[in-house]
């Protein structure tokens, strides 16, 4: 694997924090969420960024969709604070019964 640059290694620290934040608030304010991560391509950042929360069931996962904008303008928000500008929020995060090995 490529080590990463300065500049990269920025980008990660500024994602780790936020979708660290956002994954405490969210497991304490969403029944099912078990963990979020996140992927995103270093060269296509941030349009490449997306982070998942991840549910343990379907009825979970569906009962919490109707807060999911809720979940988008708090990242877009969180990152805008941290000098990232995501020009589309809905495409930045979303929910998931997936896990990071899926």
């Amino acid at each position: 694997m490529k080590k990463l640059s300065a500049v990269q290694k920025k980008q990660q620290a500024v994602v780790l924090e936020v979708a660290d934040k956002l994954e405490e608030q969210a497991r304490a304010e969403i029944p099912g969420m078990l963990q979020c991560w996140f992927s995103m391509e270093y060269h296509l950042f941030p349009s490449s960024l997306l982070l998942r929360f991840q549910f343990d069931s379907e009825e979970m996962l569906l009962s919490a969709k109707p807060d999911l904008l809720k979940w988008q303008k708090l990242l877009s928000a969180a990152m805008m604070k941290k000098g990232v500008v995501l020009k589309n929020m809905r495409l930045h995060l979303v929910f998931t019964l997936e896990g990071p090995e899926d």
